[in-house]
C-alpha cells in the first residue's frame, strides 16, 4: 500500500482491507512508535469537520508527525486557484494529501496531479475512512466480520456506499433498506454484489427496513439530508418517514445487536434517542476508531518501515 492513493474502498483489495484493520487493533491496543517521525499530512477540506479534522491530526501525532490543516477560506479549492495547481504546490511541501470536498471529481483531479497520495477524507461518491472505521469496530465488537449480517437502513450516501463495498469483500451480508429514489446507485451495487460472490458475501438491496433488519448483527443508519442537502430537508423527510431506528425496530434484530452511526446524527429523525444513547450503540467507539484506522492507514502508506 505504500505511496498509494485511496480514492474509494474499491482501491483495496480483501487482504488490505484486513491489513488495515489488524494494524488499527494493534496501533489502538499499545503500538505508537514514531513511524512517520519528519512526515506532514495536508488536510485540505472544503467541508467543517470534527471527527476527521481532530482523528487525521492525532493520530499523525501519535505516528511521530505532522498535520497542516487548510480551510476553505485558505485555499478556494478550485475557485480561487485551480485543483491541479493545488495539488502541484502541496507535493512540494508535504508528504500526503487528506481532502474533504463536495465534489468526487475535486478529489480525482488531486489525485491525478499531485506527486503525493491522495486520501478521500469523504467526498459526495464515498467516504472510505469511515467504512474502515467501521469496519475495525465490527471486527472489535462482534470478533468477526465473516458471516455478519449489517442492516443499512436510509439513503444510499457516500457513507452506505463506501460501507457497502467494504462488508461486500469482507465476507458479510450487506442488506440495504432506502426509499425509492434514494437507492445506492446500481452501477456501485453490481461492483459490490461480484465483491461479495468472490468473497462469499452477499449485497441485498429493499426498501422495507423491517426485512433488512430481521436477524441482522449490526443495525446502522445515518442522516436523511448529509451536508449540502439541506434545501432537500423537509422532501427527504417525508420521503424518510417509515426510516426510523426505533427501539421496535431494533428488536427483529439479533439479541446481540449493535447500533452504529457514523454521527453527527439528527435525534428523533433517522434515530431515536433511545436507541443512540442506549446499551446496544456503539457510537462512540465508532467515532474513536476513526483515528485508530486511519493511523494504520496512514503508517501502511507513508511508513519507511514495513508493519
Amino acid at each position: 500500500m505504500r505511496n498509494r492513493d485511496l480514492l474509494s474502498m474499491a482501491d483495496l483489495s480483501p487482504q488490505e482491507v484486513m491489513r488495515v484493520i489488524q494494524t488499527a487493533l494493534r496501533f489502538k491496543d499499545s503500538d505508537r512508535r514514531p513511524l512517520l517521525a519528519g512526515k506532514t499530512l495536508a488536510l485540505l477540506f472544503e467541508k467543517p469537520s470534527l471527527r476527521t479534522r481532530v482523528s487525521f491530526d492525532v493520530a499523525m501525532q501519535h505516528l511521530g508527525g505532522h498535520c497542516l490543516y487548510l480551510s476553505p477560506q485558505e485555499v478556494g479549492l478550485g475557485g480561487r486557484e485551480p485543483v491541479k495547481d493545488v495539488a502541484r504546490v502541496l507535493s512540494r511541501y508535504v508528504d500526503c494529501i487528506a481532502a474533504r470536498t463536495y465534489a468526487h471529481d475535486t478529489v480525482e483531479a488531486l489525485a491525478r496531479w499531485a506527486e503525493v497520495p491522495v486520501i478521500n477524507a469523504l467526498s459526495a461518491a464515498e467516504h472510505p475512512c469511515q467504512a474502515l472505521a467501521d469496519l475495525l469496530t465490527i471486527q472489535e465488537k462482534l470478533g468477526r466480520l465473516a458471516g455478519v449480517t449489517l442492516a443499512f437502513i436510509g439513503d444510499g450516501n457516500n457513507v452506505a456506499r463506501s460501507l457497502c463495498l467494504g462488508a461486500a469483500m469482507t465476507e458479510m451480508h450487506f442488506r440495504v433498506a432506502s426509499p425509492a429514489g434514494y437507492e445506492l446507485p446500481s452501477k456501485l451495487v453490481q461492483r459490490a454484489q461480484e465483491l461479495a460472490a468472490a468473497a462469499g458475501g452477499s449485497v441485498t438491496c429493499l426498501n422495507d427496513p423491517r426485512q433488512a433488519v430481521a436477524g441482522s448483527d449490526v443495525v446502522y443508519t445515518d442522516v436523511w439530508a448529509s451536508m449540502g442537502q439541506e434545501e432537500e430537508g423537509d422532501v427527504r423527510r417525508q420521503a424518510f418517514a417509515g426510516y426510523q431506528v426505533t427501539s421496535e425496530l431494533l428488536e427483529s434484530a439479533s439479541r446481540q445487536a449493535i447500533f452504529m452511526h457514523d454521527l453527527p446524527a439528527h435525534r428523533g429523525e433517522e434515530v431515536t434517542e433511545q436507541v443512540i444513547d442506549g446499551s446496544r450503540s456503539v457510537v462512540l467507539d465508532q467515532a474513536e476508531n476513526r483515528m485508530h484506522a486511519q493511523k494504520a492507514l496512514l503508517a501502511l502508506i507513508l511508513a519507511e518501515e514495513t508493519l
